[in-house]
């Protein structure tokens, strides 16, 4: 069975955890988008100098590890939502409906190139 927690309800768990050791005052735009893209960065790493069946054979073997530091990603990505008062829910349903409009299944079906590249 898995957790159906949604954006609030992390977002709640992470202002709880912030909060209790006071670190919001340390919290500002700038350095929380930095700890995202660190920890992005991260991510990298694991698939770093790895040709393909490599990197399936790693992310297979290593599923934790790449899970916790996609979680520590997550946790900046939630942390500066809190920051920005940014509705996570909303602002990816409506982002989802830009990429729809932008990559139709008609022209983007099996088709990695980015939308500005589709042909008319």
């Amino acid at each position: 069975m898995h957790d159906q927690n949604t954006f609030e309800e992390l977002q709640a768990m992470i202002r709880a955890f912030v909060k209790e050791r006071d670190w919001n005052q340390f919290h500002n735009p700038k350095d929380l988008s930095i700890s995202l893209s660190l920890e992005a960065a991260e991510v990298l790493e694991h698939f770093q100098w790895k040709n393909y069946e490599e990197m399936e054979r790693y992310a297979k073997s290593h599923k934790d590890e790449v899970g916790e530091e996609l979680a520590d990603v997550l946790y900046w990505v939630l942390l500066l939502a809190n920051k920005l008062d940014v509705d996570l829910s909303s602002s990816f349903k409506a982002k989802m409906l830009k990429n729809i409009a932008k990559y139709p299944v008609e022209k983007a079906k099996g088709n990695h190139k980015k939308y500005t590249e589709h042909a008319e």
